[in-house]
């Protein structure tokens, strides 16, 4: 976290590694972001506390343990609570943005925990990026 105890939009999405417009269009629209502690120029302030909650709590995906050998269908995969839902596992494979199944039995797509657990690894939210 940064040394000073208020955040502004430009220093919030260098700090996350995201865009300003990220910032400002998504986050704090979010019903849950935090009030402003004041305004330092154009921006409002935050405290960095309040925005590293609501980071940790809406934006990072939390590492879930899935069975490595378990095949997984993709909506059993959202249900396990991964981070992402089974209609974008099928769309991110149809555009080669998610690995192709390791089981295609009886015509359903599986994939073993530890190809989701992968995949999900190189997804955005898990990047951190680093100070």
């Amino acid at each position: 976290m940064l040394d000073r105890p208020g955040m502004i939009a430009p220093e919030i999405a260098e700090h996350y590694g995201v865009g300003i417009h990220t910032v400002t269009k998504t986050w704090t629209q979010h019903a849950d972001w935090p009030d402003s502690v004041g305004k330092r120029g154009r921006y409002k302030e935050y405290a960095a506390a309040d925005v590293d909650t609501f980071v940790r709590e809406h934006i990072r995906r939390q590492a879930v343990d899935l069975e490595p050998e378990r095949l997984y269908t993709a909506q059993q995969l959202e249900d396990a609570g991964i981070g992402i839902t089974a209609g974008t596992i099928r769309a991110d494979l149809t555009r080669g943005r998610w690995p192709e199944p390791d089981d295609s039995d009886n015509g359903v797509n599986r994939w073993k925990g530890k190809t989701a657990t992968a995949a999900m690894a190189t997804r955005r939210g898990y990047r951190r990026k680093e100070s």
